[in-house]
């Protein structure tokens, strides 16, 4: 494997749980009937989580809770985030975020870690595709940016969503056991691991 592609929260930094419950704040103001709504939507776009589950009409109140959320929130870093992202740019394999969050709060992010962004060779944002995961874009394009053909990229992914769009873009893709049981990811990856620190992961780049 030539490059590695990595979501973001739930894969590098630990934010899961904390929006799982700004997520089910926001729904239990503009209920959707969906179940499980907070699992429902990991992985996917803003744009796409307003069109397909909220009425247009409430749209704008719903960003504006979820900023207000996201203004206060910590981003903590995995333990194993830096060690493992310090191992690849040593090995010289390039790396990209490629994450359903936006531009916002990327800046929020690396104004908490200033050196956290010169490990990547691209930031794959919502801003830049049309089509969120499972669509593959956004894993084609992180690819794109590297130089990297997709078959030659690890995409690392805790959701579903996201495990389905590295699947499709052809990359091998290992499933991050943070958000969801390594059981339940079993099927949509070539591999699980519960962290960036296990001993599966040695010989990926190799």
């Amino acid at each position: 494997m030539k490059a590695a592609l990595f979501d973001l929260d739930g894969v590098l930094i630990d934010t899961e749980p904390v929006y799982s419950e700004i997520w089910s704040d926001i729904e239990s103001h503009f209920p959707t009937g969906t179940p499980d709504f907070a699992k429902a939507i990991k992985g996917t776009t803003l744009p796409g989580i307003l069109n397909k589950y909220f009425r247009k009409d409430d749209h704008q109140a719903i960003v504006e809770m979820l900023y207000e959320a996201e203004s206060t929130m910590q981003y903590p870093l995995f333990p194993q985030t830096m060690p493992f992202l310090k191992r690849l740019k040593v090995a010289g394999i390039p790396a990209a975020i490629v994450t359903s969050s936006g531009d916002v709060k990327m800046e929020r992010l690396f104004s908490m870690y200033p050196d956290l962004k010169s490990y990547f060779g691209a930031i794959i944002t919502d801003s830049h595709v049309s089509h969120g995961k499972p669509d593959p874009e956004c894993y084609l394009l992180g690819a794109k940016r590297l130089g990297i053909n997709p078959a030659d990229c690890v995409v690392f992914e805790d959701s579903f969503n996201g495990l389905k769009a590295g699947r499709a873009a052809g990359a091998y893709v290992v499933g991050i056991a943070t958000t969801n049981l390594a059981e339940s990811l079993a099927d949509f990856a070539d591999i699980v691991v519960d962290n960036l620190d296990d001993d599966k992961l040695d010989s990926l780049f190799q």
